[in-house]
């Protein structure tokens, strides 16, 4: 068996793995695996990135849409500590995701050699860091051993990110050693013992409540949760930015459980006598800062699945725990027998009535009925890209208020029609929908929507050049109302009128998107957005949307200065 250079031995792994597609920026620390991506260009295709940050975004979109890890290579020092933004973002978002690292020489470790960082410390779990495991590979016949044990860690369980560290030296050294086979997930199977008390919860019940998300969930994962629901007529809500989990066109659909949550649907939450949180980790943002159910005991009677048993009463304390995997568990709780009568189908069919009301934009406060939301009316240009987005089209954002208007008033499809359709971060990292949305276009040619703040789109805009190289394309919608919107509004409640910090002096977004090979156009009127979409949906590179927008319309439900009024009365 003829020996090879280590670097062609890492890309074979991760063709053996079924990896298509690899993000990230070239350093000179693992020119080596450059060498292999040449060689096997024909079956894998490494997508070069302008920043590092971005590349490890698209990695971990593209390990939430396959729910195998997403590939992502970095060089040593600056490198590693700009991709950490995507690696903690796949940490909190439970996204299986493979970092790997090139990096010194063997010979110039733990000299402080030129970009040297110690990887174990900055990203490794015994310190408190946001990987799953961390390791060096200093033996090039192991190779694929390190391989294949970072991608099971990256599925089983909690799915996470994993950084694998790659000398210099090690890399240029030759090896014989071979691929070894794909790995596929191993999961934890629901208790037979835990179904049947979970059945007699059920039947106990009078106010039940499905909370559904997190990380692991399949299209046949997706689907045998909606047959649960359907057997027992359960209200489903989908966790914080998991809002394709379960179809929002459901009848039993009751609304996302997340940030701006409808008042109503937060009431019933509360008001539950169960709920049954299937995948979420009931993290800050899908609890309302832990108001929702109260920690560590909640008043509700509460049923927590999750894949991780580490996961389980580590915050809240479930009257049952269940380590199952998405798979698993909905397999499990679609067999559950249900009774043909049920006391709740009207508690049931209040919550998706309350959803679709919801779903009516109302006067925000302090302002006439009939007063215009700003030039353009946000939740008019969601009806519409809900009118003409097909229905596997990928929505993608970042952090800020601008995400409230898709948040609220698209309905996705959800994965049980076939197709992961919502790419957000939970960790709440700006930066993220450009490049989540190139990904998903190049990697699956779907259609990529894309809403962005201003400050938003200037963390990773740089990624529209990414994608006019490589022929990708995405739609984005650009909010521009020259400031940190959503700091803005936190800084007008706490201090108000005292704005520090929080201006943005903005480029033309129109010229720099034309710049980087996209189409552009600015829509100033609300009826000027549909054909503006009508020709990106049509054109043949990227397009990007500026709509010039109105300060004052800071969220769906408020406005900035009945904020700032709501403060200043209570100082």
């Amino acid at each position: 068996m003829s020996a090879q250079q280590a670097g062609r031995l890492i890309v074979e792994c991760l063709v053996a793995q079924g990896v298509e597609h690899a993000f990230g920026v070239p350093g000179e620390s693992y020119l080596a695996v450059l060498e292999g991506f040449h060689a096997h260009r024909e079956r894998i295709r490494f997508i070069v990135n302008r920043q590092e940050g971005g590349a490890a975004f698209m990695a971990e979109a593209q390990g939430k849409l396959t729910g195998r890890p997403g590939i992502c290579f970095v060089t040593r020092g600056p490198g590693a500590t700009n991709a950490s933004i995507g690696v903690h973002n796949a940490f909190q978002d439970s996204t299986p995701m493979v970092l790997f690292v090139g990096d010194v020489g063997s010979d110039f470790r733990d000299r402080e050699a030129f970009q040297e960082v110690d990887y174990g410390s900055f990203f490794g779990p015994s310190t408190k860091g946001f990987a799953k495991r961390v390791e060096r590979i200093d033996d090039a016949d192991r190779i694929p051993e390190y391989i294949a044990r970072a991608f099971a860690t990256a599925m089983n369980g909690r799915p996470g990110p994993v950084v694998l560290v790659l000398p210099e030296d090690m890399l240029r050294s030759m090896t014989s050693a071979r691929p070894l086979a794909r790995v596929e997930a191993v999961e934890p199977w629901s208790d037979p013992g835990a179904l049947r008390t979970l059945r007699e919860l059920l039947m106990k019940a009078q106010r039940p409540f499905v909370i559904a998300g997190g990380g692991g969930w399949t299209p046949q994962a997706a689907q045998a949760l909606q047959r649960f629901a359907e057997n027992w007529r359960l209200p489903v809500g989908n966790a914080f930015r998991y809002q394709d989990t379960f179809d929002n066109h459901h009848p039993l659909y009751a609304g996302d459980v997340g940030i701006a949550i409808n008042p109503k649907l937060a009431a019933r939450v509360k008001e539950a006598d169960l709920v049954i949180a299937i995948g979420p980790r009931l993290g800050e943002m899908t609890t309302s800062g832990y108001t929702l159910l109260e920690a560590p005991r909640p008043k509700q009677t509460l049923v927590h699945i999750h894949a991780s048993a580490e996961e389980l009463n580590r915050v809240y304390q479930a009257d049952l725990a269940i380590n199952a995997g998405m798979s698993a568990a909905a397999r499990s709780l679609e067999v559950l027998s249900a009774p043909p009568e049920l006391p709740w189908e009207d508690w049931t069919a209040a919550a998706h009535a309350d959803y679709l009301a919801n779903l009516v934009p109302q006067p925000l406060p302090g302002l006439p009925a009939d007063t215009p939301r700003g030039a353009v009316d946000m939740a008019a240009v969601v009806a519409l890209l809900q009118q003409h987005l097909p229905a596997d089209a990928a929505i993608t954002n970042g952090a800020g208020n601008f995400a409230s208007w898709v948040h609220r008033f698209f309905r996705y499809h959800g994965l049980a029609k076939g197709h992961k359709t919502q790419l957000a971060p939970t960790s709440g990292a700006m930066g993220y929908g450009v490049p989540a949305g190139i990904a998903c276009n190049l990697t699956t040619g779907r259609v990529a929507f894309t809403i962005a703040g201003d400050g938003d789109f200037l963390m990773n805009g740089q990624e529209l050049a990414t994608a006019a190289q490589h022929g990708g394309k995405s739609i984005i919608v650009l909010l521009d109302n020259s400031m940190f919107g959503t700091i803005r509004m936190h800084q007008e409640r706490d201090y108000p009128r005292h704005v520090s910090g929080t201006g943005l002096r903005n480029p033309d977004f129109c010229a720099l998107a034309r710049a980087y090979g996209y189409a552009a156009e600015r829509v100033t009127a609300t009826d000027q957005f549909e054909a503006a979409l009508l020709r990106a949906l049509a054109a043949d590179t990227g397009t990007l949307i500026e709509i010039p927008f109105d300060p004052e319309v800071i969220t769906t439900r408020v406005t900035l200065s009945a904020i700032t009024k709501a403060a200043q009365a209570k100082a």
